[in-house]
């Protein structure tokens, strides 16, 4: 079960990549005003999503406390990244606040995974 457990963080934290990723490459773009959400970034937040369900799920039959207020504003915070993204994936230029949005949101989940224990 820890093997499996394991698996899906990797699987977690390469989701995580592909979105704050996709956000950095789009620094040049963001610039010239040609910023736009990538498909690797809605399957980033997509994977992180599942991903993160599958990582709370197991915790229970591993025998391990999970702190539900932590992973309430983690699940808050992706949402809001879901859905910046969803209602910008579409547009060949996202206003110029969306990505660094979408990585400041990113980077506070991280923080939160982190820090709060």
């Amino acid at each position: 079960m820890e093997i499996l457990k394991n698996l899906i963080l990797a699987l977690h934290i390469i989701g995580v990549v592909a979105l704050l990723g996709g956000v950095i490459y789009q620094i040049k773009p963001m610039r010239e005003g040609k910023g736009r959400i990538l498909p690797a970034m809605m399957h980033g937040a997509w994977t992180i999503l599942v991903t993160g369900f599958l990582l709370v799920g197991l915790q229970y039959p591993l025998g391990n406390d999970v702190n539900n207020v932590k992973i309430s504003v983690k699940l808050v915070v992706l949402i809001a990244i879901i859905v910046i993204a969803l209602f910008n994936r579409k547009r060949d230029a996202v206003a110029g606040w969306v990505l660094p949005t979408i990585g400041g949101l990113t980077v506070l989940n991280v923080v939160l995974a982190t820090v709060w224990r």
